[in-house]
């Protein structure tokens, strides 16, 4: 276990996690979100617009990027946003 600094927060916390676990819940809900986004609208939208339309910050959305496969939604996926708008 490692001494960490929560990604969405910012405390401080002892895990393997890279979110603390008050932040554990509302990861969960936006890959949720975004999830449900994706497979409703498609990927052709930037991060700004999958963030109005999510209520997801860009923040959080430019880290789910980052983590290549998000777990436990119903499948392995891989989210790469379109920072041009056109893919």
């Amino acid at each position: 276990m490692e001494f960490k600094k929560c990604d969405r927060c910012g405390c401080f916390f002892i895990s393997e996690d890279n979110v603390c676990c008050n932040c554990k819940p509302k990861d969960r809900a936006d890959t949720i979100k975004l999830h449900n986004f994706i497979e409703e609208n498609g990927s052709a939208y930037s991060i700004e617009e999958i963030s109005a339309s999510t209520g997801i910050t860009i923040k959080n959305l430019s880290r789910f990027g980052e983590i290549q496969n998000i777990n436990g939604i119903t499948e392995k996926r891989e989210f790469k946003f379109n920072t041009n708008i056109e893919l």
